[in-house]
């Protein structure tokens, strides 16, 4: 029992220390350094726009958790560039997106935390846009966020992404009220193991 007990609480530590969410903000050196090594990934496109973006983003960074969420329209086909072997499906592009980015996420401690489609239409204000489905990703920072994209641009995973994606509108949010408490929810599993492993003994 007391080696259950130990066991469960070094991994639940570990996993609040990777977990995260709550560290110092980023410099304005860390953030410029963090930036050009993003650029310098793909020096083959202007994306002064997006770097920009992100300039913006990184300057609000407190250090702490926070979620990224996404609206995503698809392509009526997949664009990927010229020479490509990949098929014209854009829902399979993204799949193929979002499989190569999982390993990359969870290095950092960040996680997909909802994912939902589009089931019909109730309020639509003029203009508004078309999104095909919602994604809301938990990231342990702003520094962790930027290390995810550098690491997943080298890799040209993102090429995916584009390839599916038509229009997107992608903005930070903190949390207000949520019931997804990923940490209590671990913590309540590993206890509840915990009673059944010591049962079984």
């Amino acid at each position: 029992m007391f080696v259950i007990v130990v066991s469960l609480t070094l991994f639940y530590v570990f996993f609040w220390f990777w977990y995260g969410g709550n560290g110092q903000p980023m410099s304005p050196q860390e953030i410029e350094e963090a930036l050009g090594k993003l650029q310098s990934t793909d020096p083959a496109r202007d994306n002064s726009a997006e770097i920009q973006d992100l300039r913006d983003l990184l300057a609000s960074d407190d250090g702490k958790e926070f979620v990224m969420q996404n609206l995503v329209r698809y392509r009526a086909k997949a664009l990927y560039p010229e020479g490509s072997h990949f098929g014209d499906d854009p829902r399979e592009a993204d799949k193929r997106y979002g499989k190569s980015i999982i390993r990359d996420l969870l290095r950092y401690g960040n996680l997909v935390i909802f994912i939902a489609r589009k089931s019909g239409s109730f309020v639509t204000p003029d203009g508004a846009d078309n999104w095909h489905y919602v994604a809301m990703v938990r990231y342990r920072s702003r520094r962790d966020f930027v290390r995810f994209a550098t690491r997943a641009n080298q890799a040209d995973k993102f090429m995916h992404k584009w390839a599916a994606i038509e229009k997107t509108h992608v903005f930070p949010v903190k949390p207000v009220i949520s019931l997804f408490a990923v940490r209590t929810l671990l913590a309540l599993a590993l206890f509840g193991l915990g009673m059944i492993l010591t049962a079984l003994l």
